[in-house]
């Protein structure tokens, strides 16, 4: 499985597998499903997946902070 972020821009469905590649204005995150491997993790695993959570609540942020705009 890869990352599969669904993100609506301009009432369009646009898919992401990279979390570099969403822009910085959008309408909405539909899906967010990073990718987690299996266990066991190593340090490195554990680290990126702790990020995760982070990364969604800026996406979060950023949805509305741009439809405030609207």
């Amino acid at each position: 499985m890869a990352h599969k972020f669904l993100i609506m821009i301009d009432r369009k469905l646009v898919t992401f597998s990279k979390y570099e590649d969403i822009p910085e204005v959008f309408d909405h995150v539909i899906e967010f499903l990073p990718e987690i491997p299996q266990d066991p993790h190593t340090h490195d695993q554990h680290e990126e997946i702790e990020q995760w959570n982070d990364r969604l609540q800026e996406l979060i942020k950023r949805e509305k902070k741009n439809a405030s705009r609207n």
